[in-house]
């Protein structure tokens, strides 16, 4: 068994490297540019509206006020009314559209890591643990929510409120405009320091929190429950869970107080700002500089507190982003994944299929790497024929039967059905065609019929009662309180081994594959279990071109050709009575398991 091995990631050092991927978040957003334009409109709108009150203030103090003017003082209250209710009713438009567009954005992100992995070979999961792949989904994607519901619009919104609001500042006086904006580059160039810094412990911490989900999804299953209690292991794991959660408790502190000190610094420099103007303005009228009315000074101080928000605010919306180019880099590592098995551009949809399979010189190579797991294998079952791979452990048995339904490709040769090489075929043909049977069987957290139809989805009550009986388990399931409602599970825990093999039988009975696969379906019963399973199986085998690996050679002594593999290689092939005849491997399998088998 190979070591499990987790996708990590380093930082990119090309430095062309960020912007290529901006402009991958940006093409993100594409098919929602629509919506995002009236997102534009209307923070332009709430950017106009919202400049406009300092005006209207100065006119207020400089002219309604002073020469008593009743009539002009009430529109500019009324106006500075108005321009509240626009701004607040543009707001909430605003949110509602980026948001919605946001979360459709995780929506696709989500699905497409998903259809990805989907789409990804068994040797992916064979050495990636269950938890890290939880966590891409739910950890990665979930902690962009921010960033794609409502950063971009923030920085939409954040841009141009400082543009307007510049503009506005030079209109009034800019003289204090340049007073105003003499340290923003320093602020910028802060901001981006503690971007960077976030970013490298984001990355990290994403790091632990796969880490810890690994952990849980392993130790917390009813598998790892079981093996924890019974070898007194769950005081080791909880110690161990607690290490992994302090880590991760370190990481995030780290993360937010990461540029706290400095981004604390900006904002008391930037509140202080209004104090400077009147310094300004005081000393600028002491000494014999330009005149400023007072009205300017107060609408200057309220378009720079208008401008403080936004500028703040667009400070840490990128710092926000230097930190989620870390979660997009996690999440765009998984949709780059190479996919090793592939539905060809023209594929072969066969609308019957006989059944006939040919290994014709076959090679494997886990990962196309390190010594043959089958070598030069040439084999064929006819249509309805029946072929049993016996040998020893590690001899490449079920990576054989594996190849049939394409879970992995061969790296020579080619395994073909009915003529056809099954990499050319479309995968509704293989899925249809190729059912198989394994020593382990899964089963949903869901009902008894759920589960049967998975393989038919449409099966009627009827097919299910039919297939159940076929398989020989539709009078267990019948006397339990909820029948075929009844929840199976996590696992199917609540089913012992041979009635979730018989239920596993019973829905590839409805999927009704022309060519069949038991992979060790039986291996792990007791010899009373494994007779009323094999009754089920000889009923699915009935008629269809059957491939059995198995360790116990009596459930395969009929069949009509008995391959044995050794080192990947064929040893020896025959019916049973010749290989006997032989007196070879295959011999030498069958009195080492007479000897194993319990006597009465």
């Amino acid at each position: 068994m190979r070591p499990d091995r987790e996708i990590s990631w380093t930082p990119p050092a090309d430095a062309g490297e960020q912007p290529r991927q901006v402009r991958r978040i940006l093409r993100l957003f594409r098919p929602y540019r629509g919506r995002l334009a009236v997102v534009g409109l209307l923070v332009g709108a709430s950017s106009l509206v919202s400049v406009a009150t300092p005006f209207l203030l100065r006119e207020t103090l400089d002219v309604a006020i002073p020469q008593g003017r009743t009539g002009l003082l009430g529109l500019l209250a009324l106006g500075m009314i108005l321009s509240a209710v626009l701004a607040g009713v543009f707001g909430v438009l605003q949110t509602l559209i980026s948001t919605t567009v946001g979360q459709r954005v995780m929506h696709d992100l989500r699905t497409a890591v998903y259809g990805r992995l989907q789409r990804m070979s068994l040797a992916f999961y064979t050495r990636t643990r269950t938890g890290e792949v939880q966590s891409r989904i739910a950890n990665d994607i979930g902690g962009m929510q921010a960033t794609v519901t409502s950063t971009a619009t923030s920085l939409v919104s954040n841009v141009t409120g400082v543009v307007a609001t510049i503009v506005a500042m030079v209109a009034l006086d800019w003289r204090l405009t340049v007073v105003s904006l003499l340290l923003l580059p320093v602020f910028v160039w802060i901001s981006r320091r503690v971007g960077n810094e976030r970013k490298k412990i984001t990355t990290q911490r994403q790091k632990q929190m796969a880490a810890m989900a690994a952990t849980v999804t392993e130790s917390l299953s009813v598998s790892g429950i079981l093996l924890g209690r019974t070898m007194g292991r769950s005081d080791s794991l909880t110690s161990s869970f607690a290490a992994e959660s302090e880590r991760l408790v370190d990481l995030e502190v780290r993360s937010n107080m990461a540029g706290r000190w400095r981004m604390a610094v900006i904002t008391i420099v930037m509140a202080a700002m209004p104090a400077v103007i009147y310094w300004t303005a005081g000393l600028a009228l002491r000494y014999g500089g330009p005149e400023v009315s007072l009205g300017t000074i107060v609408a200057f101080v309220s378009l720079q507190q208008g401008l403080f928000r936004p500028a703040v605010s667009l400070l840490a919306t990128g710092v926000q982003i230097q930190t989620s180019l870390a979660l997009f880099q996690r999440i765009f590592e998984y949709l780059d994944l190479p996919v090793d098995i592939t539905e060809p551009e023209r594929a072969v949809r066969l609308d019957q299929v006989k059944g006939e399979v040919r290994f014709e010189g076959v090679d494997f190579r886990y990962d196309g790497k390190g010594g043959p797991v089958l070598d030069g294998v040439d084999v064929t079952v006819p249509a309805g024929g029946s072929l049993a791979v016996v040998g020893p452990t590690g001899a490449g048995k079920s990576t054989l039967g594996a190849l049939v339904p394409r879970l992995y490709d061969v790296t020579g040769g080619r395994v073909t059905l009915d003529g056809v090489d099954v990499r050319d075929l479309d995968f509704d043909t293989l899925a249809r065609a190729v059912g198989v049977v394994s020593q382990e069987t899964y089963l949903f957290h869901a009902s008894v019929a759920d589960n049967l139809r998975f393989a038919k989805p449409d099966a009627t009550d009827t097919e299910l009662r039919a297939a159940a009986e076929a398989a020989q388990i539709h009078d267990h399931i019948a006397a339990l309180p909820d029948g075929y409602d009844t929840i199976v599970g996590e696992r199917g825990h609540r089913f012992s081994g041979g009635e979730k093999q018989r239920l596993a039988i019973a829905r590839t009975i409805l999927r009704d594959p022309p060519v069949l696969i038991l992979d060790e379906a039986t291996s792990a019963l007791d010899t009373r279990t494994e007779a009323a399973v094999q009754k089920a199986i000889d009923a699915l085998s009935a008629d269809r071109t059957t491939i059995t690996i198995a360790h116990r050679l009596s459930t395969i002594r009929s069949a009509d050709q008995i391959v044995v593999l050794d080192s990947g290689r064929v040893a020896e092939r025959g019916t049973h009575d010749e290989l006997l005849e032989q007196d070879g491997r295959y011999a030498a399998l069958v009195r080492r398991d007479a000897q194993l088998q319990p006597t009465n």
